[in-house]
């Protein structure tokens, strides 16, 4: 029981973040994470109304939003490349990005109110229990 849980958490985390590039390059896949993510509902929407200009800005300010420094340090760091990049998580900044690009369409956040039986469509993992 115990492996299996490993497994099934294993394929979830592979599911919502791939380790293997060639799935990330198949458009055709489905939306079918969490409604508030990427890989679900919100993921879905087109890009409309910015430029690749804006698109740069908001990685570099989602950049810098993941970085951990407060607003004070931010503003003591003149570029991208003096970040800690040792430090900051990449799905962080991706998770930022997405969030910058829909500020800079007027649509943030892009969520639909979230009621309880959101949670009923969420695949979940069985905790394996002490006698396992």
């Amino acid at each position: 029981m115990l492996s299996k849980f490993w497994e099934d958490l294993s394929n979830e985390i592979e599911r919502m973040s791939p380790t293997d590039i060639l799935i990330t390059l198949d458009r055709q896949r489905p939306y079918d994470g969490q409604p508030w993510t990427d890989t679900g509902e919100r993921g879905a929407t087109e890009i409309k109304g910015i430029t690749f200009r804006d698109l740069r800005d908001c990685f570099i300010r989602a950049c810098f939003d993941s970085s951990g420094l407060s607003d004070h340090e931010k503003r003591n760091i003149k570029s991208v490349y003096d970040l800690d990049w040792e430090n900051i998580d990449i799905i962080a900044v991706s998770q930022n990005l997405s969030c910058w690009v829909e500020k800079y369409m007027g649509i943030f956040p892009n969520v639909t109110k979230l009621g309880n039986d959101v949670w009923k469509h969420i695949p979940t993992i069985e905790l394996p229990s002490e006698e396992s």
